[in-house]
C-alpha cells in the first residue's frame, strides 16, 4: 500500500505545482479608467483616483495628451510609483477625418509628435481614438484601407520601440466593417496589439431598448467580434470600453449601479482580456462603489 500511496501523493504534488504555476503566469484582467489631460494635471484629484483605483483593482489609466505640459509630465511619476499602467490616448482626427487629412502623411506626423513625446515620458502603450473617417464620407471599401495605412505607419514606428498599439473602434464595427467611417476589425487585426470597441449601450439603436439591456448589448457586440475570426480566437487583446451612465436615457442611482455591473459582467463573460470605463467628466465614485462592495459576484 505504501508505494501506491506514495504514487498518489506524488501525482497530487505534481498537479498542485502545475496549478500554482498556471495561476502565477495567468495575466490578470486589465481594468482601466479614462482621464482627460486636465484631470492628469490636477494633482490632488489624480491622487484621489489613484488611491481608490488601487483599492478596487483598477490597474490602468488611459490619459489624453493634447499638448505637452510640465505638470502632466511630472504626474506620470505618480502613476509609475503606484504601478498603474499609463496608456496615452491620442485623438487622431477630431470628429473623424476628411479625405485630405486621412491621406496627408504630414498630418499623421503632427499627431505622431505627441505620441513620441508620451513614449519618451514613459507611456506603456499608445491608444489612437477617432482613427476613422467622419460620418459624412461616402461609403467605400477603400475607406478602411486608407485608415489601415495610417495604422500600419504608426505600428511600424511603435514596434521598433516595443510599444504596443491600441485602437478605439466604434461599437457598430463589432458586427462587421463600417464602409463609411472606414473601420474594419479583421483588416486592422494584423496591425493592432489591442482593439478597444466602444460598446456603449447609448450608441446603439433603438437606444431605449439597449439602455435597459446593457448586458445583452455588450455581450452580443463582443461575441460578434470573436465570430469574425476562426474558432473565435482573436489575434489581439480585447479591452472593450463601457460607460458609467447612459446620456440618452435617464437612470436612477440604483439603476446606474446595476448598469455598470451588467456591462462589466458582459465583458468578462464574453472572454475579454479586460475592460476600460469611460466617464467624460472623470467621476468614478459609482464604479469604485460597485467594485468595493463586490457587486460583481
Amino acid at each position: 500500500m505504501l508505494p501506491m500511496q506514495f504514487k498518489k501523493f506524488t501525482v497530487f504534488l505534481i498537479l498542485s505545482f502545475f496549478l500554482l504555476l498556471s495561476n502565477a503566469f495567468s495575466a490578470p484582467l486589465v481594468k482601466g479608467i479614462y482621464l482627460t489631460q486636465s484631470t492628469m494635471e490636477d494633482t490632488p484629484y489624480l491622487n484621489y483616483l489613484i488611491q481608490h483605483s488601487k483599492e478596487v483593482g483598477i490597474n490602468t489609466f488611459i490619459v489624453d495628451l493634447e499638448r505637452p505640459s510640465t505638470r502632466y509630465h511630472n504626474n506620470i511619476s505618480l502613476l509609475k510609483k503606484n504601478n498603474i499602467t499609463y496608456v496615452v490616448r491620442i485623438i487622431m482626427f477630431p470628429g473623424g477625418g476628411t479625405k485630405t487629412q486621412v491621406r496627408t502623411p504630414a498630418y499623421w506626423q503632427k499627431k505622431y509628435d505627441l505620441v513620441q513625446q508620451a513614449v519618451d515620458w514613459g507611456a506603456d502603450q499608445v491608444q489612437l481614438d477617432y482613427i476613422r473617417y467622419n460620418t459624412l464620407q461616402p461609403g467605400s471599401s477603400q475607406n478602411a484601407k486608407d485608415i489601415h495605412q495610417i495604422i500600419q505607419w504608426y505600428k511600424q514606428r511603435l514596434a521598433s520601440q516595443k510599444v504596443p498599439l491600441q485602437l478605439d473602434i466604434f461599437g457598430i464595427a463589432s458586427f462587421g466593417p463600417s464602409i463609411y467611417i472606414g473601420q474594419d476589425i479583421q483588416l486592422f487585426s494584423s496591425s493592432a496589439d489591442v482593439i478597444c470597441p466602444m460598446v456603449y449601450p447609448s450608441h446603439f439603436e433603438p437606444f431605449r431598448k439597449h439602455a435597459v439591456t446593457p448586458y445583452d448589448t455588450v455581450y452580443s457586440a463582443l461575441s460578434a467580434i470573436k465570430e469574425q475570426f476562426p474558432d473565435d480566437k482573436v489575434p489581439f487583446k480585447l479591452y472593450p470600453y463601457i460607460e458609467l451612465s447612459n446620456y440618452r436615457y435617464s437612470l436612477s442611482h440604483d439603476q446606474r449601479l446595476k448598469y455598470i455591473v451588467a456591462q462589466i459582467r458582459a465583458a468578462e463573460d464574453a472572454g475579454a482580456d479586460g475592460w476600460y470605463v469611460w466617464s467624460p467628466n472623470n467621476e468614478y465614485d459609482n464604479l469604485f462603489h460597485v467594485l468595493e462592495t463586490n457587486q460583481m459576484k
